[in-house]
């Protein structure tokens, strides 16, 4: 079995959700977006996907593809570390577009062994307790503009289903300057709201001083919150010792910083934090996290995977040691439960009781409408 061909394109579509200058998504008006798709062929027809996710098609079909023609689809482990020191040179080939090339892999291996690719893994469990992952706050009538709509919009997703819930917060630059009070606000009213038993966890804005890190790590210790994310400059591991070190409440991470498994055997080592942070799409692909999570594991430690991506699915399926599968981004304006046009389903329904199945198709598991795709191809 030999790859042929790999390609990187854009699919046209109409987006309703916009990006502030930070990065963080927000519903806006109807506009022209476009999303990625990356396709990876082989001799007997089987076709590995990875749509989404922004990776960079030009890095794709410059720099990957041409590396890819004649490869084993099975040799994942060579080509992935093959194309790890490919990033050294090449500064634009970032560790989602690494994804993109791994996941397909992954899908191509699934479906020419006919299993989901979380029994290549392994297999531990085949559904997933979920946590509801709310957007970033806003200024937007009816959506998350005060301190009083989260805690409305968390009763309707205690409703739903979610057993857990988490709260980010308002960033710059929607809000002049970035308010700890605001933020305990907030999930002091949620904690009232949802009650004792929902787990909740806040994920602030990413560069408070200590000092503020600080307050909030030690309000959230009274609200009872599961953990704290990120709330300062992840460069500064020294700063996450000094906070680890005063406050019970769980300290997570690092989410954004690089490094991938490198970085947080250091986090481990030093005591920088109480809970793992990875993810598929940040983190290079399942085959980074694979790695990261049983490194947290040979330490007995969890390892949270950062955001809801069906990459990260496959591997909360194959390991043992975390609870939650992030979905979201929620929104009250936001329905998620229907799929983008360029899916027949979404990948991560959950049921009453907060509970998602492991995708159990052959490969990855995407339902792709390919008669949109075709339609939509640039």
């Amino acid at each position: 079995m030999k790859i042929i061909k790999a390609e990187a394109r854009n699919i046209h579509f109409i987006s309703r959700m916009v990006r502030d200058s930070e990065g963080h998504s927000h519903p806006g008006a109807p506009h022209d977006a476009q999303l990625p798709i990356f396709t990876i062929t082989c001799d007997d027809g089987t076709v590995g996907y990875a749509i989404g996710g922004r990776m960079d098609v030009p890095v794709l079909n410059s720099v990957v593809a041409p590396a890819l023609i004649g490869e084993d689809p099975f040799m994942r482990e060579r080509i992935w570390q093959r194309m790890r020191t490919w990033q050294r040179l090449h500064p634009t080939f970032n560790d989602r577009t690494l994804n993109a090339m791994d996941l397909a892999l992954w899908d191509i291996c699934g479906k020419a062994s006919g299993l989901p690719v979380y029994k290549m893994l392994g297999g531990y469990r085949d559904k997933v307790s979920a946590y509801g992952s709310i957007m970033v706050g806003d200024t937007i009538e009816g959506g998350l503009n005060t301190p009083r709509a989260y805690a409305d919009f968390a009763l309707k997703l205690v409703e739903r289903g979610y057993k857990a819930i988490k709260l980010h917060t308002w960033m710059p630059p929607l809000i002049p300057e970035p308010s700890v009070k605001l933020d305990i606000e907030a999930c002091h009213l949620v904690r009232e709201a949802v009650g004792p038993d929902i787990g909740l966890i806040l994920d602030p804005y990413h560069d408070y001083s200590r000092q503020e890190a600080y307050y909030l790590a030690k309000e959230l210790e009274k609200l009872d919150f599961l953990w704290l994310e990120e709330p300062m400059d992840e460069n500064s591991m020294l700063s996450y010792q000094w906070l680890q070190a005063k406050t019970s409440l769980a300290i997570c991470g690092p989410e954004t910083a690089g490094g991938k498994a490198q970085n947080r055997a250091a986090w481990i080592v030093n005591n920088a934090a109480d809970l793992g942070r990875a993810g598929t799409e940040t983190m290079g692909g399942i085959t980074a996290v694979m790695k990261i999570a049983h490194l947290y594991e040979s330490f007995g430690m969890s390892v949270e995977l950062h955001g809801g991506i069906i990459g990260n699915l496959h591997v909360l399926g194959a390991i043992s040691n975390t609870k939650y599968y992030e979905r979201g981004m929620l929104h009250p304006l936001i329905d998620y439960e229907t799929p983008q046009p360029w899916f027949n389903s979404i990948y991560d329904p959950m049921d009453e009781h907060g509970m998602v199945t492991i995708p159990q198709s052959p490969g990855i598991g995407w339902d792709l409408n390919m008669e949109y795709i075709q339609a939509n191809l640039l």
